[in-house]
C-alpha cells in the first residue's frame, strides 16, 4: 500500500501547485477549526503528549520539543492549498516540467556529487542494488543537493496539521514518530523541515525515518541531515523496500510508428492508490510484443521484460518504455511529473 510517506516530497510540494495549476481553498481560523472539532489546541496537544508518553519517549523529549508550542496557520493555509484532484482528464504537458527540473545547473550539479561521492555511492549501489544514479537524482530533486531542506520546526507544523484536523489519523502517527526521532538525541533545532513535516536530505518523513533510515558509515546513527553516506544509504534502502530491481532501467525512449494510437492499449486496471497518475500507462506488454506492434526501445531492454508504454505529450511527441522500476520511483512521489523527471536527471548525470 502506498502511504502519505511516499508522497511526501518537499521540493514536489513546492511546485505542485505551481504545476498543475492548484487552487486555495478558503482557509478556516483557528476558532473555526476548534469548533469543528471541539478541542482547543493546547487541550489536544496534552492528549498526543499523553499517546507519545504511553509510546515509550522519554518525558525530557516531550518537554524539549513541546515548549511554547502553538498551531502555525501558515502551515494550515499551505496545506489546504495543495491541488486536488482536477475534474477534466487534461494534463499539463510534460516537457515544460522536464525543461525546467532537468536543466543544466540540475544536471551539472548531480555530476558533481556523482564524482565526488564516487567511493560511497559505488558501496550503496553494490549493497543495496539501487543504481547511484537514481540515487544522486532524488537527492537533487528533493532538496537541490541538501541546498533547500526547509525550516519549519517539525513539531509545531505537525502537532498543528494533526490538530486542524482533516488528515488528523496521518500527521498525529506523524507527530508521534517525530518524538521517537527526538528520543534517538536529536534537537528541536534540527528538526525542521517542509511545512507537511519531511526533513533531512532525502526529505524523509519521521514513519518513514523510523522504518527507512540507515546509517551509511557505521557510526551507529542514521544522520540524514548532514551526512551523505546515511542520505545515499536510506534512499537505497526505501528504494530497495519497495521493489526496486537490479540491473534493470527505470525506462528506456522508445520509436512509436507514425499514426500508432497509444489509447487503443489502455490499461483497463484503476489504481486504488494515485489512479490519475496510473490511468495514463498502457497495458503491460513484453518488449517482444511491442516490437511486434512496431515500437521499438531506444536503447537495450531484454524481449522478457514487462513494460508500460508511455507518451504522456500526445501523438508524435517523445515516447518511453516503462518498467516496473518506473513504479518504484512513483513510490517515493505519486506524480508522473516527477517521476520522469527523477529517470531523465539519472540518465543525464551519468551521460
Amino acid at each position: 500500500s502506498m502511504s502519505f510517506s511516499r508522497l511526501a516530497s518537499f521540493a514536489f510540494l513546492l511546485t505542485a501547485s505551481v504545476a498543475l495549476g492548484g487552487v486555495a481553498a478558503p482557509v478556516p481560523t483557528q476558532a473555526q477549526v476548534a469548533a469543528r472539532e471541539g478541542i482547543g489546541f493546547d487541550a489536544y496537544l496534552e492528549q498526543i503528549k499523553a499517546r507519545a508518553r504511553s509510546e515509550g519517549v522519554r518525558e525530557a523529549t516531550i518537554q524539549r520539543m513541546t515548549a511554547g508550542l502553538t498551531p502555525n496557520d501558515r502551515v494550515i493555509r499551505l496545506d489546504q492549498g495543495q491541488p486536488g484532484t482536477p475534474t477534466s482528464r487534461g494534463y499539463p504537458a510534460l516537457s515544460p516540467y522536464i525543461r525546467t527540473h532537468v536543466n543544466p545547473q540540475r544536471i551539472a550539479g548531480g555530476k558533481r556529487v556523482y564524482s565526488s561521492e564516487s567511493g560511497i555511492l559505488r558501496a550503496v549501489e553494490a549493497e543495496y542494488g539501487v543504481p547511484a544514479s537514481i540515487i544522486v537524482a532524488i537527492f537533487g530533486h528533493e532538496t537541490a543537493y541538501g541546498q533547500i531542506k526547509g525550516d519549519f520546526d517539525l513539531s509545531r507544523s505537525l502537532a498543528t496539521l494533526a490538530w486542524e484536523g482533516r488528515r488528523r489519523e496521518l500527521f498525529e502517527n506523524e507527530w508521534i514518530a517525530l518524538m521517537k526521532v527526538a528520543d534517538k538525541g536529536y534537537s528541536r533545532g534540527e528538526l525542521v523541515g517542509s511545512y507537511a513535516g519531511a526533513f533531512g536530505n532525502p526529505q524523509f518523513l519521521p514513519s518513514v525515518y523510523m522504518r527507512l533510515a540507515t546509517d551509511g558509515d557505521g557510526d551507529g546513527r542514521a544522520n540524514i541531515f548532514s551526512n551523505r553516506a546515511d542520505t545515499f544509504a536510506s534512499i537505497a534502502n526505501y528504494f530497495r523496500d519497495a521493489g526496486w530491481r537490479t540491473g534493470q532501467p527505470w525506462g528506456v525512449r522508445a520509436a512509436v510508428p507514425g499514426g500508432f494510437n497509444v489509447d487503443a492499449y489502455k490499461s483497463e486496471l484503476v489504481s486504488p492508490v494515485c489512479s490519475r497518475v496510473h490511468e495514463r500507462h498502457s497495458q503491460w506488454k513484453t518488449v517482444r510484443e511491442w516490437r511486434a506492434l512496431g515500437v521499438q526501445p531506444q536503447s537495450y531492454l531484454g524481449d522478457d521484460v514487462l513494460t508500460s508504454l508511455f507518451q504522456p505529450d500526445g501523438p508524435g511527441t517523445p515516447a518511453w518504455l516503462l518498467t516496473g522500476n518506473y513504479r518504484v520511483i512513483l513510490e517515493y512521489n505519486c506524480s508522473n511529473y516527477y517521476a520522469m523527471s527523477v529517470g531523465l536527471l539519472a540518465d543525464e548525470i551519468v551521460n
